[in-house]
């Protein structure tokens, strides 16, 4: 079974992650998003993104990454920037729909979507990166100080904080609290109010938009992608991703 399945709701595509329960980004999930967000983009005029009512998505594959050497290692995490970049520049409108729980590269995912709605409860959203020993990406950092400000960003990077449902949409984090039941609905009907406009006006709005992030990011990339590999085979560093990896 793939590890993201797609479904079409009109003119809206809709990429659910189907990887198990916790919805992890290993190798499998991200293969998948790789081939499909181009099929997105041909054939669909917007884009939801969806996991399931426990994990959106719990963040990186640990117990598979733990195995990868270096190189393996510096090739995932190149694909997986690559990959968020590539969401955050669709050309066409894109929400997530986070029933679950969304942490650390899942919460990313989420924060290169235009909108995000989350379903109400105990439905937690966190950059947990430091935590767990390793930095909050820059990509990361510029995605959350975009949409929520330097202030909010600070509490949620340096904490590690878990934000509730009500405090992110009184941050500005997301910008609706649905129940579970009403979520995915919600958020369809914003893409698709939106897939209505005139197609490429849409498109040279949103690229005015997200120009200037991918060129701050780029321009440092390789220092950045030096740092991080440098502190992820710390060890240790190794020794609490290995701890982390106990919960998947």
């Amino acid at each position: 079974m793939p590890a993201v399945v797609m479904e079409a709701k009109g003119p809206v595509a809709v990429l659910r992650l189907n990887n198990g329960v916790t919805n992890a980004v290993g190798s499998e999930l991200l293969r998948d998003l790789e081939r499909l967000l181009p099929e997105v983009r041909q054939g669909f005029r917007g884009l939801l993104l969806a996991g399931n009512s426990k994990f959106f998505s719990i963040g990186l594959d640990l117990p598979e990454l733990l195995a990868f050497d270096r190189d393996g290692m510096g090739d995932f995490w190149h694909r997986f920037e690559d990959l968020v970049l590539q969401l955050y520049t669709l050309p066409i409108p894109t929400a997530a729909a986070i029933a679950g729980h969304a942490n650390g590269g899942g919460a990313i995912l989420a924060l290169a979507c235009d909108y995000r709605f989350v379903a109400e409860g105990r439905k937690l959203i966190s950059l947990n990166e430091v935590a767990i020993g390793v930095p909050v990406p820059y990509l990361a950092d510029l995605l959350l100080r975009q949409i929520a400000g330097d202030r909010v960003a600070v509490d949620i990077e340096y904490e590690s904080k878990l934000v509730a449902p009500e405090e992110a949409r009184a941050v500005g984090l997301v910008d609706g609290v649905c129940t579970t039941e009403e979520l995915e609905a919600a958020a369809i009907e914003k893409v698709a109010r939106l897939a209505a406009v005139p197609a490429n006006a849409f498109e040279l709005t949103k690229r005015h938009r997200v120009r200037e992030i991918p060129a701050r990011f780029q321009a440092v990339r390789p220092e950045l992608d030096r740092t991080f590999m440098e502190c992820w085979f710390d060890s240790k560093t190794q020794g609490l991703l290995r701890e982390a990896a106990k919960k998947f």
